[in-house]
């Protein structure tokens, strides 16, 4: 369908599923398994969550979409979360939309998130640009990598 092109995005090409709704269009998403209007920051998350599926191969299961934390007495949501398989949580990914630059401000956000959630990884990204880095807690630093591993077969 080709009623709404979005900006091609520094993502492999992945296949989506669409539909115009009441003229706004939508992608399936494929976690919380419903249509969702299919906004920058939508293209970019949905790009981000075929990326975890298909080049990753983590289980979709384990891949958690905009849920809401509470960040010192302030409700927030995440974009996405992959936890290990013992329910620790493995990746923090922050979405921004393609036009958004990745600045200090929208670091700060996501490590922010950090401090409640103690995920092992974070994956910033606006679909162009994708930072990743491993938390080293007892140094209380940021590993910056080239790329996130791929997800491994543990209890």
């Amino acid at each position: 369908m080709q009623f709404y092109i979005m900006e091609k995005l520094n993502f492999p090409v992945f296949d989506f599923s669409f539909k115009s709704k009441e003229n706004k269009p939508y992608i399936f998403d494929p976690i919380r398994k419903k249509w969702v209007i299919l906004y920058p920051e939508e293209w970019v998350r949905q790009h981000c969550i075929q990326y975890l599926l298909k080049i990753k191969k983590f289980p979709l299961g384990l891949i958690q979409v905009e849920k809401k934390l509470n960040v010192n007495h302030t409700e927030k949501r995440y974009d996405l979360v992959v936890f290990n398989r013992n329910q620790s949580i493995y990746l923090l990914v922050e979405c921004k939309a393609p036009a958004v630059n990745l600045t200090q401000k929208a670091f700060d956000q996501i490590a922010r998130y950090n401090t409640e959630l103690k995920s092992d990884y974070l994956m910033l990204t606006n679909g162009l640009k994708h930072f990743f880095c491993q938390m080293d807690y007892k140094k209380e630093q940021f590993l910056f990598l080239t790329d996130l591993p791929p997800f491994v077969q543990s209890e």
